[in-house]
């Protein structure tokens, strides 16, 4: 082992740690490893940058384009529309049509937009016709993503998979080259999901109480003359040292200052608007230096309408952060009325993972809390202002479900008509996936079905940075031969062993991989090992390809490995549990089916 081979595998430990361990974004991880690479002399300048140029880069920002077109012109919904018909059906029933509509439209469309898009619907089946939206969220993120993985442009994976074949001198695939195993593999999830529907959770309707661990009673104080904290600074007030207290806002002389600093001093006659729990509810009454104004306090409810105590129609309502949200990497310390459209922010709930098990993220320095993707973010709103609020790009109101405006239909039939063009393009092979994926961005710009301004907005960089950093890590690990080091000494373990083993065995560790770390970075790091262990033993490349294509999409026993998997994660819904019981029983049986299907052992 030289000393070159020593670097890569310590720059890769260190990269699948922080993946793990979401220490960084996905970007700044890609960056490192650019740096990283660049700094031990692994790959050129030229190198480090060349993943920017990767068709399969270039290929997965085409189809973003794309399908940010077809969701602004209300095509996914559209799509997607009939399912609001189905909430007469029983929820075992309703689990594998929800199911089967997702995975089919995500085999041709971007599948966190329509996980999104079925976030949004089910959000609003559930709120109006009380419909478990816990039952159905988990299996459409994985229904999208078995969707995915049946046709090239299904995701980005199966592109930047494909992409290093062709590299490696592997004939590329065809559009529809591996539909059948994965059509198979979507009525198998199907099957298991809807008969291990009990296992998921049924939390009924939502406690935003218990939910956030806020303070369960609103109520409005008045400051009396011979209060003791007048003249005081709230930093220095029981207020704020007091975890279960809350001041949501301060009018003084008919100002209302719905952001009160902590170096703001309190005078006498401020009014008050205070979260606090019963306990505190009880003092604040008997305490001489303040004047409660509503003797009976409203209890913390969604939404809050109290004329009376709030002075205007004012509502809760719970927002989730969606990828490239205007909001993202913000803190509530910097997010002003102008972001939000007029509404105050009151609460973060953050997206679990490994660093965030604490629901409540609520205290003292709550305001320093950056937002991030998955994560909710409970807001005050007026009436006037909610619609507003809906227009932000890429966020969804969970308490409220907001349509997508569409101006022309004829625009939606032109976006869905540049959708078909792309895939006959491809799948007649008339050209390659770029190339059909960069007319079908030019159709949507010259047809005006896509405002360019707005799709470098809604474009999910982190992903496209991803690919770009993960691609000079791929180039290192041949430059440093430590690819052929880890192929010869699986090859020593592969001895006489038939196929099924080394599909088998491959498959296996590639999906507990991506269960732990991105999966197009899995796939960027064992597809060119998987290669060269077949030419090696002069067996076809490509099942072992398929191979490692499907199972870094198949890493349904953790909520960390695949993007929708993670926002459905994030909305707290879910446990760590279910995940592993329900998507571990799926994993588990698709990995047994897959590595005798791919060996030739079974055949469809």
């Amino acid at each position: 082992m030289t000393i070159d081979i020593i670097l890569v595998f310590i720059i890769l430990g260190i990269v699948i740690i922080l993946f793990a361990l979401e220490v960084f974004p996905v970007d700044k991880i890609a960056f490192f490893i650019m740096v990283s690479l660049l700094l031990t002399k692994l790959i050129t300048p030229e190198e480090a940058i060349s993943g920017f140029a990767n068709p399969a880069t270039i290929t997965v920002l085409a189809l973003m384009i794309i399908a940010i077109g077809l969701e602004t012109n209300g095509v996914i919904s559209w799509l997607s529309n009939g399912l609001k018909n189905l909430r007469g059906l029983p929820i075992y029933l309703m689990i594998p049509v929800f199911m089967l509509i997702a995975g089919s439209i995500s085999a041709f469309i971007n599948t966190t937009a329509v996980v999104i898009v079925f976030i949004k619907i089910i959000t609003e089946l559930s709120a109006k016709y009380n419909i478990p939206s816990e039952k159905l969220l988990l299996p459409v993120s994985f229904a999208g993503i078995i969707g995915g993985s049946c046709t090239l442009m299904g995701t980005s994976t199966n592109l930047i998979v494909n992409a290093i074949a062709i590299e490696k001198g592997v004939e590329r695939f065809a559009f529809f080259e591996f539909t059948k195993y994965g059509v198979l593999f979507l009525v198998i999830t199907i099957l298991i999901v809807s008969l291990l529907y009990k296992f998921l959770p049924n939390k009924g309707k939502v406690d935003i109480n218990k939910d956030y661990n806020l303070d369960e009673y609103i109520t409005k104080v008045i400051i009396n003359k011979d209060s003791e904290v007048i003249d005081k600074k709230i930093i220095d007030t029981f207020f704020y040292n007091n975890r279960d207290v809350e001041i949501l806002s301060l009018k003084r002389d008919g100002i209302i200052n719905n952001r009160p600093g902590k170096y703001t001093a309190l005078k006498e006659k401020d009014q008050l608007l205070l979260g606090c729990n019963l306990e505190n509810l009880v003092k604040l009454k008997e305490h001489k230096g303040f004047s409660v104004i509503k003797r009976e306090s409203k209890k913390f409810t969604l939404p809050i309408t109290d004329a009376e105590g709030l002075e205007e129609n004012i509502q809760v309502v719970e927002i989730l952060m969606l990828p490239n949200s205007p909001l993202i990497g913000k803190s509530i310390k910097s997010v002003g009325n102008f972001d939000l459209q007029g509404a105050v922010p009151l609460a973060i709930k953050k997206r679990r993972n490994f660093r965030h098990t604490e629901d409540r993220v609520f205290g003292k320095k709550r305001d320093e809390i950056e937002l991030r993707v998955g994560d909710r973010l409970l807001v005050e709103v007026s009436a006037k202002a909610l619609s507003d609020l809906g227009k932000i790009d890429n966020i969804t109101i969970l308490q409220q479900y907001q349509e997508i405006e569409v101006k022309k239909k004829s625009k939606r039939i032109i976006s869905l008509g540049i959708l078909v063009v792309v895939v006959a393009l491809s799948a007649f092979s008339i050209f390659p996936i770029l190339q059909s994926a960069l007319v079908g961005v030019f159709l949507m710009i010259f047809t005006k079905c896509l405002d360019l301004g707005k799709a470098y907005s809604q474009i999910n960089w982190q992903v496209i940075f991803l690919l770009a950093g993960m691609i000079p890590l791929g180039i290192a690990m041949s430059n440093s031969g430590a690819d052929m080091w880890i192929a010869d000494h699986l090859l020593a373990l592969f001895t006489e062993r038939s196929s099924t083993i080394i599909i088998g065995i491959l498959f296996l560790v590639t999906m507990i991989l991506s269960g732990f770390v991105s999966n197009n970075a899995t796939a960027i790091i064992i597809t060119p090992i998987a290669i060269t262990i077949a030419t090696t033993m002069n067996l076809d490349p490509k099942p072992f390809i398929l191979a490692i294509m499907f199972a870094a999409n198949f890493s349904f026993f953790t909520p960390v490995g695949y993007q929708t998997n993670t926002l459905i994660y994030g909305m707290g819904m879910y446990k760590f549990k279910h995940f592993l019981i329900v998507g571990g029983s799926v994993s588990l049986v698709l990995w047994i089916v897959a590595s005798l299907l791919l060996s030739g052992t079974f055949t469809v």
